[in-house]
């Protein structure tokens, strides 16, 4: 890559900030930056090659560290989530069941063949997305616990569940590269754990901050590129290891001063660069061309909300299963897997990210809803 296409790109990324800054809009930031990349790659001016080598490298690097943060806001140790993980569970198995459905469904009527990674797609949720949304109205966690538990359920999931429905083919040894990468998640938190007993993990955050080495950062980017090569060599996705290792920094307790490193590196950088690369690689004007995939896009979207209904059998609110349905971590996985892969048909990755942007938008309105009605509750008591 060269410094005026670096330039270029971190550009169009500021579009992202440019749509979420009203507030009341609850746009995503990668909605913009996706935007950008549109703007500047196939479907657009084509000023950038999203095939280059190092620029799709520096795009994975960017979407482990996204998965990173993704899985760092998992609530591991919430004690109130935890306490509902039973109907958690129960309303993210309703809901995968009608996904399956629905999956199969779409699969046949398009003529695709993609009925489990639809499945997939459908059953999916966001907490990078909706958790955000939520703080963002003033609602916490503990009032809506059980829509945060079937998130967090649903999230590890289909993430878990993603690479093997997208090439099959190769599910044995992605299986096992995704076992390697578990059991080694496991074994880091319990290491983290047995350091934070002995007082040496506060020690050596002490000492990295007094001497500025960021030595967390560069221990938790060590992982992050060991659980890849893992990840690499299994034909897996990166991200399947950035969100195992963000899963091991929300359970052993990441530090404040980890967490803004990481934030800054993946917001301010790797992590537009990533959805503008995203954006480049999407390909609208063959969505044009096939006017099937904008109804597949559509029907995508209007299916994952009619999927998270489901969990009305597990006891969760009407407006709290309609904002479960916003998804987008999954849907942009799955449509960089399907582009790395060569899986999707022609504009099927724009529909894709069509019914993710739909399930958004849905979701943001379900939430305003929650958050007016939990106001006027309060008012009355």
């Amino acid at each position: 890559m060269s410094f005026p296409l670096l330039a270029l790109v971190v550009l169009v990324g500021l579009l992202g900030p440019l749509l979420a800054a009203r507030a009341s809009w609850r746009i995503p930031v990668a909605v913009g930056e996706l935007a950008g990349g549109l703007l500047i790659g196939t479907s657009g001016l084509q000023l950038v090659n999203p095939s280059v080598g190092d620029f799709r490298l520096m795009a994975n690097i960017g979407f482990g560290l996204t998965m990173v943060v993704v899985g760092s806001q998992i609530p591991v140790r919430d004690a109130a989530v935890r306490g509902v993980l039973a109907r958690g569970a129960l309303g993210a198995v309703a809901v995968g069941a009608v996904a399956a459905a629905l999956g199969a469904l779409l699969a046949t009527s398009f003529g695709t063949g993609h009925a489990a990674v639809y499945g997939v797609l459908l059953a999916s949720s966001s907490a990078a997305l909706v958790l955000p949304m939520l703080q963002s109205v003033g609602l916490r966690r503990t009032s809506v616990a059980q829509l945060v538990a079937q998130i967090a359920i649903a999230d590890v999931v289909c993430i878990v569940a993603l690479p093997l429905v997208v090439a099959p083919a190769r599910a044995l040894e992605a299986g096992l590269g995704a076992l390697v990468i578990a059991v080694a998640a496991v074994i880091l938190v319990i290491v983290l754990e047995r350091l934070g007993r002995t007082n040496a993990r506060r020690s050596l955050h002490q000492y990295s901050e007094r001497r500025r080495f960021a030595l967390e950062l560069r221990f938790s980017l060590l992982v992050l590129f060991t659980f890849g090569a893992i990840a690499q060599f299994a034909d897996l996705s990166i991200l399947l290891a950035g969100f195992a290792l963000g899963l091991v920094l929300s359970a052993s307790g990441e530090p404040r001063r980890l967490a803004r490193q990481l934030f800054g590196i993946t917001e301010g950088f790797f992590g537009p660069l990533f959805f503008v690369w995203l954006g480049a690689s999407l390909d609208l004007r063959a969505l044009a061309g096939h006017p099937a995939m904008i109804l597949l896009g559509v029907t995508l979207g209007l299916a994952a909300v009619l999927a998270h209904l489901a969990a009305r059998a597990a006891g969760l609110p009407w407006v709290q299963a309609i904002a479960s349905a916003g998804q987008l971590g999954i849907p942009v996985a799955a449509v960089t897997l399907g582009i790395q892969t060569g899986m999707l048909a022609p504009g099927e990755d724009a529909a894709i990210i069509l019914g993710a942007l739909i399930t958004v938008a849905v979701s943001a309105v379900a939430t305003a809803a929650l958050a007016h009605g939990t106001t006027r509750a309060t008012r009355r008591a």
